[in-house]
């Protein structure tokens, strides 16, 4: 079977898919990519019909390399990527060939970067799903020397193909909807939360991330909460009014007030968001909120359209002067001599 080999880790490197839904009740909660937009976009690009398992690389990649020809997709926070020294373009499919070096350096933007092989890793699947959840202690951090499986490529014979992404890499404003604790909030406190321009805190993992400003958001209600159901996209308030954004390893209950949820389409953007980037709240209805949703195979869809393929740019090939690029070349004198 194919296998990607890992050299040189340089980020925190884990094997994520779309999680495990479904699994609340035994204290699971659903995991998965940090960025599942990014697992859809090299769908897209790989030109296959559902997301698969990748590698998530936290805040940088490392050394790759395949046992035997491998299309893969780069998506996600935008690297440096070069292959034996060639750079590659990021949000693009390329093929990797057995003896290359495939080399993803740090982030330019953003928090997570994704290397996809067309075939998705292929490692044991635990309740459904590949994704380690470090959380709980399912599977790992990937390290050098690890050989990860490969599944069959649907397509092999598709070129590369690349497309230009939303942009959610430099923070932004992210919607929310309230929730089953809003109501504990003064309109005072609810105005103000919704009219900061917060940072993204130093503390944050993929667990949750921290908000952080000079105001805190209090509630003289919350004492005493009974804990229950939390998700990814929960706005919690500690004791001392500091907002965290629950994110896709997420505790299954808990008892801190929720000011309202983010919207899951708008948890990529949060993410994404590195210590420092501005996050602006934007409270919405939730008649909004539900004229907004659309499935996956429809997003999907949607980015196929926007997929491209990809162009070289001549100035980025070293060996061009090798290429036959042009044929049958005469003296110029054929009509005369005819």
């Amino acid at each position: 079977m194919t296998a990607v080999q890992i050299s040189r880790a340089d980020g925190i490197l884990t094997v994520q898919d779309m999680g495990r839904p479904g699994h609340l009740a035994e204290g699971l909660s659903r995991g998965g990519a940090m960025d599942r937009c990014a697992l859809l976009e090299a769908a897209a690009l790989l030109g296959v019909n559902a997301p698969c398992a990748a590698i998530e690389m936290a805040g940088a990649g490392g050394e790759f390399s395949v046992t035997a020809p491998t299309r893969i997709a780069l998506t996600g926070a935008p690297m440096s990527a070069t292959l034996d020294q060639e750079p590659l373009q990021w949000n693009a499919s390329h093929l990797v060939l057995p003896g290359q070096k495939l080399r993803i350096g740090g982030a330019r933007a953003g928090v997570y970067g994704y290397l996809t092989p067309a075939g998705g890793i292929a490692t044991d699947p635990w309740l459904g799903s590949r994704a380690a959840h470090l959380n709980i202690g399912i599977g790992r951090t990937l390290a050098p020397g690890d050989s990860l499986p490969v599944g069959d490529d649907p397509v092999p014979e598709r070129p590369a193909h690349g497309f230009v992404p939303d942009a959610r890499f430099e923070g932004g404003t992210f919607r929310v909807i309230d929730g089953p604790h809003t109501a504990l909030f003064s309109d005072e406190v609810l105005e103000a939360f919704y009219t900061t321009a917060f940072r993204r805190g130093a503390r944050g993992n993929r667990q949750g991330i921290q908000l952080d400003a000079d105001a805190r958001f209090t509630s003289a209600h919350a004492k005493g909460l009974a804990s229950d159901l939390i998700g990814p996209g929960d706005v919690q308030m500690t004791g001392d009014g500091v907002p965290y954004i629950l994110m896709s390893e997420c505790q299954t209950v808990g008892g801190y007030p929720r000011i309202g949820t983010v919207l899951p389409s708008d948890l990529p953007l949060v993410a994404q968001a590195a210590p420092g980037v501005i996050l602006q709240p934007r409270r919405i209805s939730l008649e909004e909120a539900i004229a907004t949703i659309r499935s996956e195979a429809e997003l999907l869809r949607d980015l196929a359209g926007r997929c491209a393929p990809l162009v070289r740019d001549p100035a980025t090939i070293r060996d061009l002067l090798s290429y036959q690029l042009v044929s049958g070349v005469t003296c110029g004198d054929d009509l005369e001599r005819v």
